[in-house]
């Protein structure tokens, strides 16, 4: 194939209509040549770069720890949507323990249809110019901190779940090189999440100009970083390099830079589990439980993502059809567990979480949400949260729930300082979320081991250990006791 960014001008110029398109076509071929990219179809780089463990950090408020990557490189085809990054990693694990090597492996192919699958090749100097060239690209020019810029945009054929346009914004300053790119992708959690990747540091490898220095910041902090060393145009090996690489010894894999576990399917219509009178586990890939009182209904857990969210509010509406849902308790804000509160937020029912993940779920379910195409897109309403210090009580004539905070004392072993879990003293139940009891002959991480001590501390009285993931058989109070070693 020939020459793609070469292309781009000729097929801006061949498209152009209007005085606007025929601007944003010459600003285009302008980068292209002072990037010195008119001749090239393939790049490669290689560096170091870091990333983060998206939405899964202790502690949810930015900015997030950032993970080193070592021996990294990038393969991008511009004759194809395809691209593949690959590096070392040396991670420790969510539960504590002694980090593990891994690698990162970021693949992107020519079926990666989604827009958040695509997005990382497309914002990148040259899939951005790729994609100005064909999708009618517009431009306009824009002063920011005392610099011009032409800003060119363009909108890829791909729709959001709302039917809204995705859209990709250039900034190109006045030495013709592209100094950012900002796009916006629907998340469940974030809504209308700004992807926004800086390139810095120009260098020249051969005729090829190159960011020596690229931030990619996702929700407002440093979400991946690369700092570059070397690079070459057309690379021979491009087919190798774009293979995945093979995985390296020990039990890790780094995080690809999506990061995550909230793309689980929901279930359609999750049934439901009584467990005692006005008492019953939604049961899914992730379990919610329904408490009922007198006047109102409390759920506990918004797990997974938009369509979770929404089956389990739909299911305990089924169960409880004359009463309120007021309360949704929020284990913790990892994504995984908190990607379908949006669902209760829509409804105008309160998200009650630790007051570490206040400010954050008042921010994160307050913002724009015209991608994302759900119930809160319609409903338009703004999110009540209240924060949880160590205890919280929910407590009527028909019942009691009680919410305690637990965190390990150890600050390298904590899973999340923000989670919570749920306690019916009369019912003799515990709900908790992430403190999975291992496997027969395994040992209990310090996570488990912290719940252990921490309940023994509070004396709780209960029989059933009901978890958010589901596990084999039902367990018990017992389980526990013997997988940490405690007694009380």
């Amino acid at each position: 194939m020939k020459s793609t960014v070469m292309g781009i001008a000729a097929l801006v110029a061949a498209l152009a209509v209007g005085a606007n398109a025929q601007d944003a076509g010459t600003v285009i071929s302008q980068a292209a040549r002072a990037m010195g990219v008119e001749n090239v179809s393939s790049i490669t780089y290689s560096g170091s770069a870091a990333d983060v463990n998206f939405l899964q950090t202790k502690n949810i408020n930015g900015p997030w720890p950032l993970r080193p990557i070592t021996n990294y490189i990038r393969a991008i085809d511009l004759t194809q949507v395809a691209s593949r990054a690959s590096g070392n990693t040396l991670n420790q694990g969510l539960f504590g323990g002694p980090p593990v090597a891994g690698r990162f492996n970021q693949g992107i192919t020519p079926q990666n249809a989604l827009w958040q699958q695509q997005l990382d090749y497309w914002v990148t100097p040259w899939g951005f110019l790729k994609g100005a060239a064909a999708n009618s690209a517009t431009v306009k020019t824009q002063k920011i901190d005392g610099k011009s810029y032409d800003v060119v945009a363009w909108m890829p054929p791909v729709k959001a779940p709302s039917s809204v346009a995705y859209r990709v914004n250039g900034y190109i300053n006045e030495q013709r090189l592209i100094d950012r790119v900002e796009t916006w992708v629907d998340h469940d959690m974030l809504g209308d999440m700004h992807v926004d990747t800086t390139y810095a540091d120009y260098k020249d490898f051969g005729a090829l100009k190159v960011p020596t220095r690229i931030v990619q910041k996702r929700g407002g902090w440093t979400f991946f970083e690369v700092t570059i060393a070397d690079a070459r145009a057309n690379p021979a090996d491009l087919a190798q390099l774009l293979q995945p690489p093979p995985p390296a010894a020990g039990r890790g894999a780094g995080a690809a830079a999506a990061g995550g576990r909230g793309a689980v399917a929901a279930d359609p219509v999750p049934p439901s589990t009584r467990l005692a009178d006005g008492v019953y586990t939604i049961n899914g890939a992730y379990n919610a439980l329904a408490v009922e009182f007198k006047d109102y209904i409390v759920v506990i857990e918004g797990p997974q993502n938009v369509a979770r969210g929404e089956a389990i509010f739909d299911e305990v509406k089924q169960l409880f059809p004359a009463k309120l849902i007021r309360y949704v308790v929020n284990t913790h804000p990892h994504a995984d567990h908190a990607s379908g509160l949006s669902a209760f937020v829509a409804e105008g029912v309160t998200i009650v979480t630790h007051q570490t993940n206040k400010a954050f779920f008042e921010k994160t379910f307050g913002a724009p949400r015209t991608l994302v195409g759900d119930r809160l897109t319609t409903s338009r309403r703004k999110p009540r949260v209240e924060g949880v210090g160590e205890k919280r009580v929910f407590k009527d004539d028909t019942r009691t729930l009680e919410l305690h905070h637990i965190i390990d004392a150890d600050p390298e072993m904590v899973h999340s300082d923000g989670i919570l879990i749920a306690f019916l003293p009369n019912e003799k139940i515990l709900f908790q979320a992430d403190f999975t009891l291992p496997a027969a002959g395994q040992t209990a991480n310090p996570f488990v081991q912290s719940l252990g001590k921490n309940l023994a501390r509070l004396k709780l009285d209960f029989d059933s250990y009901v978890s958010v993931h589901n596990n084999p058989a039902r367990q018990t109070r017992a389980d526990l006791m013997k997988a940490v070693g405690i007694t009380y």
